[in-house]
């Protein structure tokens, strides 16, 4: 009895030890989200210019034109990564605050580790999961507004600000500080669907792939194989997450980028519409084959970095 009761406290002792701390959810989320914003910068410039143009514009030739102006740019490189500043704090602070957060509420909503052996993250049910990803993300999204707009505005062609701190100047000066969170109801309808959709689809198909590979005795699994799975989990849960909600996207870049164009998300919906003339809704899926292809990449990195952090 003695002896069962010594292997079960130093089993709870062992759990409790290797169990990541807070701080290393907040660390390695922030790390994982700077370094995605730096390489994937131009993905997501090129994307807020394909949608900030006519809905009756063609996106291809809109992007030729976009490319063809870099290009000819006195940096064109430099040019490329506009508006770097802003997306890394955006998506470092963002990404630090939304990983801690959710680890907390998902520790909390659950008394068991993952049952993936490429992962030590807590596990829930797919409605938890949904529940979890898309609160999380609403309420960071709403403390990050102020600097996704910047952003935005910084990678539009229809702003030349100068400056971080001029940028700021002119939305306070003509907006006053709704200027600062405006579009940010299609940003929550985009982003925490996106959220939740997204942990869905990563941890079923972590639970998917993990039955392919042989884990090691004791049920682990070695770093580069569960490094992998979690990459191709995240690239896979990224392209269909983004794919179902491109169009809130689209019209989040028209409100943010001429707010005085649009009076809310539906307006903005049925204007996008009118416009597109025969092909009815086509620019609400413009930047579609930018945002996956950057948001795959970034969820592969970003998840795949921070789960080996943690891990």
């Amino acid at each position: 009895m003695t002896a069962t009761t010594t292997a079960a406290a130093t089993i709870a002792t062992t759990q409790v030890i290797s169990k990541p701390p807070r701080k290393n959810h907040f660390l390695s989320g922030g790390f994982s989200g700077v370094l995605s914003a730096i390489l994937l910068q131009p993905a997501d410039l090129l994307k807020t210019r394909l949608q900030q143009s006519p809905p009756t514009t063609s996106a291809t030739r809109t992007l030729l034109r976009t490319l063809q102006q870099i290009a000819s740019s006195p940096r064109p490189i430099r040019s490329l990564w506009r508006g770097t500043l802003p997306s890394a704090i955006r998506t470092g602070v963002g990404s630090a605050l939304y990983f801690s957060a959710l680890n907390t509420i998902r520790s909390g909503l659950s008394s068991r580790s993952s049952t993936t052996a490429s992962s030590s993250l807590p596990t829930l049910s797919p409605l938890g999961n949904l529940a979890s990803g898309a609160g999380t993300r609403a309420v960071v999204g709403y403390l990050m507004m102020p600097v996704t707009i910047l952003k935005v505005r910084y990678e539009s062609s229809l702003y030349t600000y100068p400056t971080f701190s001029s940028a700021c100047q002119d939305i306070y000066k003509t907006e006053g500080m709704r200027g600062f969170f405006s579009g940010w109801g299609a940003t929550a309808i985009r982003d925490a669907p996106y959220a939740g959709l997204y942990v869905v689809f990563y941890e079923q198909s972590k639970k998917t792939l993990s039955r392919f590979w042989h884990t090691k005795e004791g049920g682990g699994m070695d770093v580069g194989t569960a490094a992998g799975i979690n990459v191709l989990s995240g690239a896979g849960a990224a392209t269909l997450a983004t794919a179902i909600t491109n169009p809130f996207d689209a019209l989040k870049t028209r409100i943010q980028v001429s707010p005085g164009r649009y009076r809310n998300l539906w307006h903005a919906a049925k204007v996008v519409v009118k416009e597109d003339g025969r092909w009815k809704g086509r620019a609400l899926f413009d930047g579609l084959g930018l945002r996956i292809a950057r948001k795959a990449v970034s969820s592969a990195v970003v998840w795949g970095i921070y789960e080996g952090l943690v891990r």
